[in-house]
């Protein structure tokens, strides 16, 4: 039963990347990809927040860039020095059974597949943005999602993950970024 169930689950991720990786791709989604899923893309966004939560929330935004990057460490090492030596999956650009009709956007890259630390990080960080800041940004929770579900869905089109792969890791990221974000709450109050 467990077998078949497995079985199941895995030849639906396979068609779903099939059809997200290799059929539904077109010109500006191949030029933009790249860039989503690239961590240098998004170092502008981390680096205005290392400038901005201190200077508008003095100490407390220095224990929140802590926070955050603390919650960045919590999912990238269960993700991705837990979890992937564990399951040991393939990425479908290395998997020998669909290597020749990936459309690979990256470098393929060693690693393993599962669960997407990609996926895993950038929902951790969203969540816990959007816990620690929901009292004073009504609706961040639209751009820290927009932001994670992008670079989560840049992972399959570029063809260095299977879809299960970045849900996931989302669902990790989601839960280790809304632990941390209540605990910084219970702690501290950016007002």
């Amino acid at each position: 039963m467990l077998s078949t169930l497995h079985d199941i689950i895995i030849n639906c991720d396979h068609i779903a990347w099939y059809y997200l990786n290799t059929q539904w791709h077109n010109g500006f989604f191949d030029t933009i990809m790249p860039f989503l899923r690239n961590q240098w893309f998004w170092a502008p966004l981390y680096l205005f927040l290392l400038i901005f939560m201190p200077g508008r929330f003095k100490k407390s935004g220095w224990i929140w860039c802590l926070g955050f990057l603390i919650t960045f460490a919590i999912s990238d090492q269960i993700s991705a020095h837990l979890m992937k030596p564990y399951f040991g999956r393939l990425r479908p650009c290395n998997d020998p059974t669909f290597s020749n009709i990936v459309h690979l956007l990256v470098p393929c890259g060693g690693g393993k597949s599962f669960p997407s630390s990609h996926a895993a990080n950038h929902f951790s960080l969203a969540l816990f943005s959007i816990v620690s800041l929901r009292h004073l940004a009504r609706f961040i929770w639209i751009p820290a999602l927009l932001w994670a579900i992008s670079v989560s869905y840049a992972q399959v089109y570029v063809g260095v993950h299977y879809p299960l792969d970045v849900f996931v890791g989302g669902v990790l990221g989601a839960i280790a970024g809304t632990l941390t974000g209540k605990l910084f709450n219970r702690r501290f109050k950016l007002t």
